[in-house]
C-alpha cells in the first residue's frame, strides 16, 4: 500500500490503470463527539469545466442517492471501514461533467455550535470497483481544522482523455452555504 496522498497531491488513475472502468470513493470521519457525527452529511457535486454543479439534480446525497443518468451513485450501505461511499461508473459520467467534488458538511453546523475541529479523523480514498482494491487514500485532512463547518475532500476529474484524483482538505467556515456559492449550487 503506497503512502497516504496530503493535500494537493494527486495520482493519474487510468493512465496508471488503463482498464479501470468503476471507482468507489470511500469517506472516513470520526469525532468523539455523537452528535457531530450523526450531522454529517457527505456529498458529491457533479461539474463543469468552470467547477460549477451542472444542476441541482447533480448533488448527490442522503436525500438525492443519485446522479440524473446514474454514473454516481451515494451507497446507501457502505462497507468496510468507509462511513459513506460514492460509487462512480467512470464510463458512464456524462461528457459535461469536468470533476466531481466530493465534500462533507455539518447539516446544523453553525447553530449547534459543532466544528469540524472537533474531528479526530477526515480521510478520502479511492477504491477500484471490481476487487475492492484500494488505489489511492489521504493522509488525514482533519488536521489544522477548527471551527469550519465544511470541507471538500477530494475531487475526480477528467484530464488528457482519462480521469485523475486530487486529494484537496479545504475547509468553509460556513459549511455548504460557502460551498454553494462556490459550486453554484442552488439552496
Amino acid at each position: 500500500m503506497a503512502s497516504p496522498m496530503v493535500r494537493g497531491a494527486n495520482v493519474a488513475l487510468t493512465r496508471e490503470i488503463p482498464s479501470l472502468r468503476s471507482v468507489v470513493l470511500g469517506v472516513s470521519l470520526t469525532s468523539v463527539d455523537s452528535v457531530l457525527t450523526d450531522n454529517l452529511v457527505v456529498a458529491a457535486i457533479l461539474c463543469d469545466a468552470r467547477s460549477q454543479v451542472l444542476s441541482d439534480e447533480h448533488f448527490v446525497f442522503f436525500n438525492q442517492l443519485s446522479s440524473p443518468e446514474r454514473s454516481v451513485t451515494q451507497l446507501a450501505s457502505p462497507s468496510g471501514r468507509d462511513t459513506e461511499q460514492i460509487e462512480v461508473d467512470l464510463r458512464d459520467v456524462p461528457p459535461e461533467v469536468a470533476r466531481i467534488v466530493v465534500v462533507t458538511y455539518i447539516n446544523d453546523g453553525i447553530a449547534a455550535h459543532r466544528s469540524l475541529g472537533q474531528l479526530r479523523n477526515a480521510s478520502i480514498r479511492v477504491l477500484d470497483l471490481e476487487g475492492d482494491a484500494e488505489l489511492v487514500r489521504s493522509d488525514n485532512l482533519a488536521t489544522g481544522l477548527s471551527t469550519e463547518t465544511g470541507l471538500v475532500l477530494g475531487e475526480l476529474y477528467r484530464h488528457d482523455n482519462g480521469w485523475k484524483f486530487k486529494v484537496i482538505g479545504q475547509g468553509y467556515a460556513t459549511g455548504l452555504v460557502a460551498m454553494a456559492a462556490d459550486f453554484g449550487l442552488a439552496l
